[in-house]
């Protein structure tokens, strides 16, 4: 029994730290790089058989297709001049306006996170937004915000809209009709929420700002009309997935694929220079955390929550409907909302939860992490994002953000949650 709890012990100590690590990235390490350590450590030590460690990064395949394909997509869009140019187009409808211009922003990015994933919004559309701003003469860092938020804030709309959803409910997955009725109060309650929120935050930072009214619009080349239908291309690709309950990481993969195989053979150019412009630290990073959370599961964490979710449940429904939602938005932002919600599906598949159970526990799961630049994989995308254009946000700057806008959309979303008919 000792020994089983120093296991335990060790195996949570280890996973603490590596966590902690891509939080803080001390010494400015890549965020995977402490990832990575950590799941090297619990395998070095014993803690957790190599064979179980293999199986815990395959888990994530589909995972590493969708962010492969995705990352792909948005390196083409950049180096074909697709986002300088819809950076025009956004500045020529904002009109000179600020708020016109954060407005356009937030719609944008609510659509691209229903269609696309938050992940394509951090990868796709944070450069595009970077390139308005510049170009209307803004500071980026208020519009760049958007991106950040509106990524996790519309993110369970459709089961498409993050990679989570997938994690979370697994094989259980409502169909998309029952999906809407369910989601769709808590979905309108998150994105009003996080836009009235982070409109009153920043709304000395945009009113201070003039901006240029009106810039000549640029010829968009073969190269970024044929990225552009790769984004589009993968859109359809993601809704046809979603709606035959299709895995989603080799639709994206292989829409992305084609447009850059289209492309490099338009321009007869080699591959490299796109392959060198994507963020491949990512993948690493998220193969990390999938380790760590196989060896959590063996020192009996799931056993135990699914003992505490039934007690909870069985002396209050509702309270565990808000005790579910609020603990797991917490535990995003202390361990990454990949890990914990793969840790939510487990509990969830075994415990064969009420159906309100695991809806909270995705509102949480894909909520929550707005309270943190480390809460979400998406917000992870967006720091890369933001460091290839050479902006920066620090940790607290964001935290002190996320605070004010995260915990009432969170509130608002779970509320709307209980009042919507159950699927």
């Amino acid at each position: 029994m000792s020994l089983l709890f120093s296991t335990a012990s060790a195996t949570w100590g280890i996973a603490a730290l590596a966590t902690g690590g891509v939080i803080v990235r001390p010494w400015r390490l890549p965020e995977a790089m402490w990832a990575v350590l950590g799941a090297v450590a619990l395998v070095g030590l014993g803690l957790l058989p190599w064979r179980s460690a293999v199986a815990g990064v395959l888990n994530g395949s589909d995972v590493y297709l969708f962010l492969t394909g995705m990352m792909l997509l948005a390196e083409l869009a950049r180096r074909e001049g697709l986002f300088d140019w819809l950076a025009v187009v956004a500045v020529n409808h904002a009109r000179g306006l600020p708020a016109r211009l954060f407005g356009l922003t937030y719609a944008v990015g609510t659509l691209v996170t229903v269609f696309l994933s938050n992940d394509a919004t951090a990868v796709v559309l944070t450069p595009a937004v970077y390139a308005a701003a510049r170009a209307a003469g803004a500071e980026p860092l208020p519009y760049l915000f958007v991106c950040a938020f509106i990524a996790n804030a519309a993110s369970f709309v459709l089961p498409i809209s993050n990679p989570a959803n997938l994690v979370v409910f697994s094989a259980h997955m409502p169909a998309l009709a029952g999906w809407l009725q369910q989601f769709a109060l808590a979905s309108v309650a998150a994105i009003g929420a996080t836009y009235v929120a982070l409109r009153l935050n920043l709304r000395d930072a945009i009113a201070s700002e003039v901006l240029v009214a009106r810039i000549e619009q640029p010829e968009l080349g073969h190269g970024g009309r044929i990225a552009a239908a790769g984004i589009a291309a993968t859109a359809l690709a993601l809704l046809s997935c979603s709606a035959f309950g299709l895995r989603l990481g080799l639709s994206t993969f292989l829409c992305a694929s084609a447009a850059a195989l289209v492309i490099l053979l338009l321009r007869r150019q080699s591959p490299w220079p796109v392959l060198k412009g994507v963020s491949w630290g990512v993948l690493p990073l998220v193969a990390g955390l999938f380790v760590i959370v196989e060896a959590l599961g063996q020192t009996g964490i799931i056993a135990a929550i699914n003992r505490a979710l039934a007690d909870t449940v069985a002396a209050s429904p509702a309270g565990a409907t808000w005790a579910t939602a609020l603990l797991l938005a917490l535990a995003s932002n202390l361990m990454n909302n990949l890990p914990v919600g793969l840790i939510a599906g487990s509990v969830l598949a075994a415990d064969h939860a009420p159906q309100h159970i695991a809806a909270a526990a995705l509102i949480g799961v894909d909520l929550g992490p707005n309270l943190s630049v480390t809460g979400s994989l998406a917000t992870i995308l967006w720091l890369a994002a933001l460091r290839r254009e050479g902006a920066t946000v620090g940790a607290w700057q964001f935290i002190r953000l996320g605070a004010t806008v995260m915990l009432p959309a969170l509130v608002l979303s779970t509320l709307a949650l209980l009042l919507s008919p159950a699927p």
